[in-house]
């Protein structure tokens, strides 16, 4: 797991300023999908109401720890984000950090995600995707055999699994390396 955090380090600027593009409120339901060790709590101080799942009981076990450091009571599940245990329209806010493009299922996970938030609530979303007006060129789907033996697909783009949603995007920004990285706002209608 120290591999993990080291790894991840590096995007700190990007998750606090995709946090910040969510603006959950301290009374908001919050649930961080794919929450790996807690590199969100940071941001999410000021919540009150935090849900964290991720498929991995050790990555649970050091987010537990780091929400004691910070002082947060965080509800910490093992839990698959293609298959959400939780009623539909539960959740005001939900973070997407570096998730998409490691699932198995993307579509089924946004789906799930939007099945379980309420509506007018927000989603966020943060990882490395191909612009939806790009070609899959043939070095990208090589680069693609080596990345995802290391568990991330460089070929997905937003807008094909977005399309298979009724989510709106109200923001879609350059994050980082020249747009491999966007931070994206979706929003369920009323």
């Amino acid at each position: 797991m120290p591999a993990y955090d080291l790894l991840a380090g590096p995007f700190r600027k990007l998750r606090e300023r995709s946090i910040n593009l969510l603006w959950p409120k301290p009374e908001e339901k919050v649930l961080i999908l794919g929450a790996g060790t807690g590199l969100d709590l940071y941001y999410l101080r000021h919540c009150q109401n935090i849900t964290a799942i991720d498929i991995t009981p050790a990555m649970i076990s050091r987010l537990k720890s780091r929400a004691y450091k910070l002082g947060l009571t965080v509800d910490a599940k093992v839990m698959d984000g293609q298959k959400l245990d939780f009623p539909n329209n539960t959740f005001d806010c939900i973070v997407l950090h570096l998730i998409i493009a490691v699932i198995p299922d993307p579509v089924r996970c946004l789906k799930e995600t939007e099945r379980v938030l309420k509506p007018g609530g927000r989603i966020i979303i943060l990882d490395k995707f191909l612009p939806d007006s790009a070609k899959l060129s043939l070095l990208r789907k090589i680069g693609n055999l080596f990345t995802n033996f290391m568990a991330t697909d460089i070929t997905r783009k937003a807008g094909d699994i977005i399309k298979n949603t009724n989510l709106k995007k109200e923001e879609d920004v350059d994050a980082a390396l020249g747009g491999m990285f966007r931070i994206i706002k979706l929003v369920k209608p009323l």
